[in-house]
């Protein structure tokens, strides 16, 4: 299945953020937050919805965002993806750019993915920052369903503040010797990242208990955790974004806030 999906949001004249563009097709579905809640808030929410099995062996997908100048978008998964193999014998590919303009903000905070057995996913992520533009951005990967041996899984992840590279990096699951080295994933089968790129960073690198943040060259930050299972992963990374200086309880849309 091939599908093709974009949004571009851009700043109203009163001052709210407002979808200008909002186009998807099967297996991917934007739906814009309405009513009240909508109505109330200075941010735009878009939600993604998986509207056909996917990622499935041979699928081809892409999504494309763009954040106008000072506009904010909050754009949520509702559902965790399921990496399954297909009958064609290809990899399944999900290729993901972001363009946040001057003075824009935008959280991307999708569901885990979960690598199924004898699945092969590949994963982009290309993002483009403008002058002091704001970005979270998480992706949480659980290597194989209870009780299951992982697929394979290549992730792409580049950022870039203007012309200058922030983040390059790589994540790689299902691969034998990585699996049973303790230097990948520390025996655990969940790995959850979210950039940071909003507000103060930190000094130097901190760390607790299955997470660390790490500021990036530049500006930004990274934040890593590792879990026995999505929960917990999750939770590990909630408390890396929290040791953030620019994080304080607050809401944008309907998630927490990076200030």
């Amino acid at each position: 299945m091939r599908g093709r999906a974009r949004v571009v949001v851009e700043l109203g004249p009163d001052g709210r953020s407002v979808v200008r563009e909002l186009r998807s097709q099967p297996p991917l579905a934007l739906l814009p937050q309405r009513g009240a809640a909508a109505a109330r808030s200075p941010v735009a929410t878009v939600h993604m919805v998986g509207s056909a099995t996917s990622p499935l062996g041979g699928d081809d997908v892409a999504l494309d965002v763009e954040v106008g100048p000072g506009a904010d978008l909050v754009l949520t998964g509702v559902a965790a993806a399921l990496a399954l193999p297909g009958q064609t014998g290809r990899p399944s590919r999900l290729v993901i750019r972001l363009l946040v303009a001057d003075g824009a903000g935008l959280q991307f905070l999708p569901e885990p993915t979960v690598v199924t057995r004898r699945a092969d996913h590949h994963g982009e992520l290309h993002v483009g920052l403008g002058a002091g533009s704001r970005l979270r951005c998480r992706e949480v990967l659980v290597a194989g369903r209870s009780g299951e041996a992982s697929g394979r899984f290549r992730g792409l992840v580049r950022v870039r503040d203007g012309a200058r590279p922030l983040l390059v990096q790589e994540q790689e699951l299902g691969d034998a010797a990585l699996q049973a080295s303790p230097a990948h994933l520390a025996g655990r089968r969940v790995l959850g990242t979210e950039v940071l790129v909003w507000g103060e960073d930190p000094a130097e690198a901190v760390a607790g208990g299955w997470w660390s943040l790490s500021p990036l060259p530049g500006r930004g930050s990274l934040a890593t955790a590792v879990g026995s299972d999505a929960v917990s992963a999750q939770r590990a990374l909630a408390d890396a974004v929290a040791a953030h200086p620019g994080w304080s309880a607050g809401v944008v849309g309907d998630q927490p806030a990076v200030r």
